[in-house]
């Protein structure tokens, strides 16, 4: 078991009152101290309403992202409740803070844009603050990374609360999934298959109750990967929002960040290597969002480590795509609940994971799964009997992308899986937004829509437009998936033959700025293989007329935003946020 460490330096969020172990943590430099500033720190929090006995106890912080303008946190302030019962019961002073909050269906141009401003904001408030540990509660889809980027580079323990998904939605005795039907619906209304007022009923039929998304997009990815990296108690990810549990789940999460503290177990004790990959190949099992690729690469540059596009293609082509959820599948978060959730699907990859390593529960994952059990086998299969070989995302090499783009190859029409068609190119967001429905617009269901400038600097900020439109001249001739290529980003709910993050992107030269209607394009997603078929010349010549676009932003967030952001295969975060020695080494 972890031993104590012995007392250092402030800095970073380090020490403290006295804990089991004998160590000084952070609070006492504020509580404590005798002097002057001792005296105003004890004499303001008591005014709270605080006692001399509470300031002696470990001081726990709550980062409370609550927000009526994040529907999946609306019901966040009733979880610091019960996170705080947990601390009280475990002999700890809990004190709730807030950050900014991000919710995805409301965040213009894209949530994706704040995502490093998020984490910005809650590891400088971990470390001004008094506190020993703090619970992060999160949910929506850039939340959660942000929060485990925050803690990777702050030295103080740390554990992630999620909010839980939604329940089903229901219509006429079918379930429906937040963002998955969201596309169906509005796909069928633009095809004229689904009138207005059935379009109203389906809206008042998604979403039924408080959580998050509840397909497996990128909340349920990050929740499920927040768990399989050690950061979440067992059990998390997958309770609904407003099952009695998520509340039990509060309380044992307030309850063990105490004893974390007095263990000194902090996230970089947790968060390794080996726990990475592990995250990895419950993403590529469960048939995870594309864009926990960005964030999982981003958290372990912050602890410093490199985390390259081949290990993701690596563990997806050797772990099995075993769990049957939509946008992949059959079932949704609330059938994954009932059958078992993330420990009964890494129990099924026990000879897949890392077993030893350390989770916030004191223990090891090994140990974490010793009486996990599947109960429902339709929804997570054996690893001997999977839905698929591979997992979920596959990685895509070639001319059109030398540094990589994502397809989430569970969700692809099998027909697309090896196609050859002539690209229809939009040279931007706008362009597409203004043509893509043009009656004359020179398309056919063999055709590859192509969209660029809509990567991290392009957009800006890579919003979630990789799910390229069908051309409604197509789609009311029965089309329903087409092959289509950008360096934006898709929801986790998405589905479709959509091949996103092409790295380098438009924006910066990459060789899909140079791409042209007309040109040919092969994809070959068993063979990993992304090319346009022009001759290196030839794209040569191209680029002697090619101009970068001028940013966006003249000011402000955006413009440092744009200067700084990195490229999709290292994660979207800002460059001077890495540290030093690698930030040397990768640039």
């Amino acid at each position: 078991m972890k031993k104590g460490r012995s007392p250092m330096a402030q800095g970073d969020g380090e020490r403290g009152a006295e804990a089991s172990s004998g160590r000084k943590l952070k609070s006492e430099s504020y509580f404590q101290e005798k002097e002057l500033w001792g005296f105003i720190h004890r004499s303001f929090t008591k005014s709270m309403g605080y006692t001399e006995e509470d300031l002696r106890k470990p001081v726990i912080g709550i980062c409370n992202t609550f927000s009526e303008l994040n529907k999946c946190h609306s019901h966040f302030n009733e979880l610091v409740e019960y996170v705080k019962r947990g601390v009280w019961q475990a002999g700890g002073l809990p004190m709730a803070f807030p950050t900014i909050s991000i919710g995805e269906p409301y965040i213009k141009p894209t949530s994706m844009l704040l995502r490093n401003l998020m984490a910005m904001d809650t590891a400088e408030m971990m470390k001004a603050q008094p506190i020993d540990g703090v619970v992060l509660i999160g949910g929506c889809g850039k939340t959660v990374p942000a929060q485990l980027m925050a803690a990777g580079s702050v030295k103080i323990p740390a554990i992630v609360l999620t909010g839980g998904p939604m329940l089903n939605g229901r219509l006429n005795g079918r379930s429906l999934g937040a963002c998955t039907d969201c596309y169906g619906f509005t796909l069928e209304h633009k095809a004229g298959n689904i009138t207005d007022e059935e379009l109203a009923i389906a809206e008042n039929a998604v979403c039924r109750s408080d959580g998050h998304c509840m397909v497996m997009g990128t909340a349920s990815t990050m929740a499920s990967i927040a768990e399989a990296i050690g950061m979440a108690l067992p059990g998390n990810a997958a309770i609904p929002a407003p099952d009695s549990r998520r509340r039990h789940m509060a309380e044992r999460t307030g309850k063990q960040i105490v004893e974390l503290v007095r263990r000194d177990i902090r996230p970089r004790d947790i968060m390794t290597a080996e726990a990475l990959e592990n995250a990895i190949a419950v993403t590529m099992a469960s048939g995870g969002s594309t864009n926990a690729i960005i964030h999982l690469i981003a958290i372990s540059q912050r602890l410093g480590r490199k985390l390259p596009l081949e290990t993701f293609d690596a563990i997806s082509a050797s772990t099995p795509f075993i769990l049957n959820l939509r946008p992949s599948g059959k079932y949704q978060m609330e059938e994954y609940f009932e059958a078992g959730g993330v420990p009964a699907l890494m129990k099924e990859l026990e000879a897949h994971l890392h077993l030893d390593c350390l989770t916030v529960t004191g223990r090891t994952i090994r140990e974490n799964l010793a009486s996990a059990r599947t109960l429902n086998r339709d929804v997570i299969r054996t690893a001997a009997e999977p839905l698929d070989a591979q997992g979920g995302i596959a990685v895509l090499r070639g001319n059109l992308a030398p540094d990589g783009a994502l397809v989430k190859q569970t969700a692809v029409t099998a027909r697309l899986k090896k196609h050859r068609g002539q690209a229809v190119v939009f040279e931007s967001p706008a362009d597409m937004e203004a043509r893509i429905d043009d009656p004359d617009l020179d398309v056919d269901e063999n055709s590859v829509l192509v969209l660029k400038n809509a990567g991290p600097k392009g957009a800006p900020a890579m919003p979630e437009i990789g799910q390229i439109p069908i051309p409604k001249k197509l789609l009311v001739q029965g089309v329903r998936d087409m092959v289509r290529i950008s360096d934006a980003r898709i929801s986790g709910t998405s589905y479709g033959a959509l091949i996103v993050h092409a790295a380098p992107e438009a924006a910066v030269g990459g060789n899909l700025a140079l791409v042209r209607t007309g040109d040919w394009i092969e994809l070959d997603i068993d063979r990993r293989k992304l090319e346009l078929q022009v001759t290196d010349q030839e794209l040569k010549e191209r680029r002697q007329h090619w101009q970068a676009p001028a940013p966006q932003d003249d000011r402000g967030y955006g413009l440092l935003f744009h200067e700084r952001v990195l490229q999709a295969n290292l994660g979207c975060d800002f460059d001077f946020l890495l540290p030093k020695a690698l930030r040397e080494e990768l640039l």
